[in-house]
């Protein structure tokens, strides 16, 4: 009696996929504590305090691309990797530069310190991505899921 057909594990691949996954859910954490920190904190604080609501708001659109990057890193579509490869060097980039303007003249209130505190997170996040992408461009191809 012959034996049905089991697929070889690969440890390597499950490895790659799981820390691709591990990024992915990483960038669905940072874009929902995104939108509490610039955008929901902010609203409810400058309506308790009897402001225009949009008062502590810092407007940006990362949130979204955080999710839109995070559903590529699940789904692979064709550019991943690239989107990948530009959204932290771009990222990366921007952090930085806003951490030496910062980190010139600092000020710690809780709407800066609130700021920072997520951007660290940011950075770290697309710091791995990058490292991922530069040494594993294979885990961020479509077609390995």
């Amino acid at each position: 009696m012959q034996e049905p057909y089991m697929p070889r594990h690969n440890p390597a691949q499950q490895s790659s996929d799981t820390w691709v996954t591990f990024i992915a859910h990483f960038l669905f954490i940072l874009a929902a504590w995104t939108m509490f920190i610039k955008y929901l904190f902010p609203i409810a604080f400058a309506l308790a305090s009897g402001e225009p609501w949009t008062r502590y708001i810092y407007w940006d659109f990362w949130p979204v691309i955080h999710v839109w990057l995070g559903w590529a890193l699940l789904a692979r579509p064709g550019y991943t990797y690239f989107l990948a490869i530009a959204v932290a060097a771009v990222e990366i980039i921007i952090i930085v530069t806003l951490f030496a303007r910062f980190l010139s003249e600092p000020d710690w209130s809780i709407w800066r310190t609130n700021w920072f505190v997520n951007k660290v997170f940011v950075l770290a996040c697309f710091i791995l991505l990058l490292i991922t992408a530069l040494l594993r461009p294979a885990a961020l191809k479509a077609g390995t899921p």
